[in-house]
């Protein structure tokens, strides 16, 4: 993102005039011709050249758009990049937003946003201009158009609503008398709930449920964790919760099973959760549905839940409201036809019209789009129903924090956690002491 005072503004332009007045050594200008205003090209006029990032899954979707958009605009032209999105995150921050590898349009997660407008590497997009095009919006500042802004500026358009969800092996649960209709405790002795608690990704639905902030800011931009408080100081609510969570690792620590090892967990709570295991919940997102069905007898023993159906002492977990957005390259800043064309680009691939193709190709649900659109649709069972709980968990979901320092949190908190395996705290309280000492050593960072 570029700030640019009006002054520097002006003298740019003048510049810019003085040069695409002149002509070639060999000739001799009478004057200089009058500058030729740049008008904005009407619709079907766009006759930019951009590139386009796209994941493998999702070229089948992105190439439709395509040709629906230049059929639209003969004179454009947009090339994709196939590229895992991280992929080419990681290219950029290595490189320069001019790097040719990094696309002119791209897929950013919310939680990388300012880290991205701290490098400029963004460009500011007319995004309510686009949002009035692709309608749907009932207040887009106060949704995630608003959170992709950052003084003023538009950073990148919302792709999705995400947050996680329950899934349920529903044969593994009437085998340990769990009733699925009823919300289940954490530490229930008569099944595993399956959470990977060291990866702060699943470990804060936990921690929300009583409002536990790793890190966020102040208004007055300071920042804070509440895990720097004395144990004694800390909110009994909060206790509970850290009781709750040294009680699930003493468990599994006397059970002796890997739940506790940041390698071995996964392959472990596959294990546990396929039909015939121990588990009969976990949390995830709805990109796993497919390997757990057929963990959980090829679908015939899935369901999926709010992630509220689990609690930890009587409160519902809660996840994040999380999402994606589709940004445009810096270095388009100040090219009209490219910006032009970009906008223009993002709000055919935002095209409501095609919101469930959009959902096949990516599993990515459109925030501007009812869930009432995707259930009446041709969408197998199991998809309307991750849809619907998709829904239902974000709206008790929680806005997610947005500090560029946020990246410190996680290897934070995972070391924090996995010391308690060679620590073997005797209480809670021993617990929570050294997640204070990591958390008290990473404030000091900033």
């Amino acid at each position: 993102m570029k700030k640019i005072t009006s002054l520097v503004l002006a003298l740019l332009l003048s510049i810019s005039v003085a040069a695409c007045g002149q002509k070639t050594p060999s000739e001799t200008p009478a004057e200089t011709p009058a500058e030729t205003p740049v008008e904005t090209p009407a619709e079907g006029g766009l006759k930019g050249s951009i590139t386009v990032q796209a994941e493998e899954g999702w070229k089948s979707y992105y190439e439709a758009a395509i040709a629906r958009f230049v059929k639209n605009n003969p004179d454009a032209k947009v090339q994709l990049i196939v590229s895992p999105s991280f992929d080419m995150l990681d290219v950029l921050d290595k490189t320069a937003p001019d790097n040719a590898d990094v696309a002119d349009v791209f897929s950013i997660p919310l939680d990388r946003l300012y880290g991205l407008a701290k490098n400029e590497a963004l460009a500011a997009i007319d995004a309510k201009a686009i949002a009035d095009k692709v309608g749907g919006f009932a207040n887009y500042d106060k949704g995630l158009g608003g959170s992709f802004s950052i003084d003023g500026d538009y950073l990148a358009f919302p792709m999705n609503i995400e947050t996680l969800i329950a899934f349920a092996n529903t044969k593994n649960a009437a085998a340990a008398g769990i009733d699925l209709t009823k919300t289940v405790e954490l530490n229930d002795k008569k099944t595993e709930v399956l959470i990977p608690m060291f990866n702060a990704w699943f470990g804060v639905a936990v921690l929300n449920s009583t409002n536990i902030e790793l890190l966020n800011e102040k208004e007055d931009g300071t920042l804070y964790s509440d895990f720097t408080a004395e144990w004694k100081d800390l909110p009994a609510e909060k206790q509970a919760t850290v009781t709750a969570i040294y009680e699930y690792w003493k468990a599994i620590n006397t059970a002796g099973t890997p739940m506790w090892d940041d390698s071995a967990a996964w392959g472990y709570m596959d294990s546990q959760f396929t039909t015939g295991g121990n588990a009969s919940l976990r949390i995830s997102g709805p990109w796993d549905t497919g390997s757990f069905s057929k963990q959980a007898g090829e679908g015939a023993d899935l369901d999926i839940l709010p992630v509220g159906s689990i609690t930890v002492g009587g409160k519902p977990l809660k996840h994040w409201k999380s999402a994606w957005g589709l940004a445009v390259n810096v270095r388009n800043e100040g090219d009209e036809e490219k910006m032009a064309t970009a906008e223009g680009f993002i709000a055919e691939l935002m095209n409501t019209d095609y919101a469930v193709d959009f959902f096949k190709a990516t599993g990515k649900i459109m925030e501007n789009v009812t869930a009432d659109t995707y259930l009446k649709s041709d969408l197998s069972d199991s998809d309307k129903l991750v849809i619907e709980n998709v829904w239902a968990s974000y709206e008790g979901a929680v806005a997610r924090p947005l500090v560029t320092e946020y990246g410190k949190v996680w290897d934070t908190w995972k070391n924090a956690l996995l010391s308690w395996n060679s620590v073997k705290p005797a209480n809670a309280e021993a617990a929570y002491k050294e997640i204070k000492a990591a958390f008290d050593a990473m404030m000091l960072n900033f």
